[in-house]
């Protein structure tokens, strides 16, 4: 499940960034920042999955600050 989740929030992120380089429209950018930040808490899960739990920490630090950056995105935008 996780897996799949990943694979979704990649190719999303992949879409949107090829996207905006291609039509250099860079609106959507805050949505790209927020589907990444979603790909790094499953990333962050699948650690602790793994046992290996200083990873799946940092992981979910990094996902709250990029959380942070793209609500405010929305927020100021």
């Amino acid at each position: 499940m996780l897996i799949i989740l990943k694979v979704i929030f990649a190719v999303t992120v992949a879409c949107i960034a090829g996207y905006s380089l291609i039509t250099k429209n860079f609106e959507f950018q805050f949505y790209m920042i927020f589907f990444l930040s979603l790909m790094i808490l499953v990333m962050g899960l699948e650690e602790f999955k793994k046992e290996q739990k200083i990873r799946g920490w940092i992981s979910i630090v990094i996902f709250l600050f990029i959380l942070i950056v793209s609500l405010a995105g929305f927020l100021l935008n």
